[in-house]
């Protein structure tokens, strides 16, 4: 009888199994941050302050939350998961709108992001006693991360140090935003706080893009721009 022809192990492992794992470009991983900072915190903060300028702060408040829900149900709907940054927002704006339309006071809803600020801070720093900082339960919106990744130890003190950083930064957000609404009129305050709360994210954003770019490369996690394939006669 003739022997039955079997693929080599070896053979089946080369065809199936890529030598490298595939790595995200700088481009590709600034790209995700961008879109769930624009979609989750840039997009909300403009319609906000263009709807109260034409209507009220009231429709404004409304408005942005509506924008909120209608991303996360337009990511469903396309079948792409929200991200958790956008949906902490969200979560957030629903607080603060129901507990101002309760109380009928845009102090209050002006009031509330220092008071989440505070604890978000707070949550940050005692996270820091965990085996998993807030800033690793993040991470995977903007990067694929695998469990192998997340425990190498440059990856976990990025994650330390960068839990740290926002921690501070809403401590710092809070303080200066109860100075500049207990200092302006609702409509210098909603726009001094635009200016200065995205100025600061922006600036947080950098070092943070800028301390992770450099770790890595370090542990080689960011590849090369993809190179387009020909296709041969």
């Amino acid at each position: 009888m003739t022997p039955a022809l079997t693929a080599s192990p070896t053979d089946s492992d080369h065809a199936t199994v890529p030598e490298h794992p595939e790595r995200p470009s700088l481009r590709s991983v600034l790209a995700r941050v961008g879109s769930s900072l624009v979609y989750a915190c840039v997009i909300p903060i403009t319609l906000f302050y263009v709807v109260m300028t034409v209507t009220d702060v009231w429709v404004a408040i409304l408005v942005a939350l509506a924008w909120s829900y209608g991303a996360i149900a337009f990511r469903a709907l396309t079948g792409r998961r929200p991200s958790g940054l956008l949906i902490l927002v969200a979560i957030v704006m629903t607080a603060r709108t129901a507990l101002a339309m309760v109380a009928g006071s845009t102090f209050l809803y002006f009031l509330q992001p220092i008071i989440s600020d505070s604890l978000v801070a707070t949550a940050f720093l005692l996270s820091l006693a965990t085996a998993r900082p807030m800033v690793a339960r993040l991470a995977g919106d903007f990067y694929p991360m695998t469990p192998d990744v997340s425990v190498r130890p440059r990856i976990q003190r990025l994650f330390r140090h960068l839990t740290l950083l926002w921690a501070g930064l809403c401590l710092g957000k809070a303080l200066l935003v109860l100075w500049l609404l207990l200092s302006l009129s609702v409509e210098s305050f909603v726009l001094a706080n635009g200016i200065s709360v995205v100025s600061l994210n922006v600036l947080a954003i950098t070092l943070t893009i800028g301390a992770a770019v450099v770790v890595a490369r370090q542990e080689g996690l960011l590849g090369p721009h993809p190179v387009p394939v020909r296709a041969t006669a």
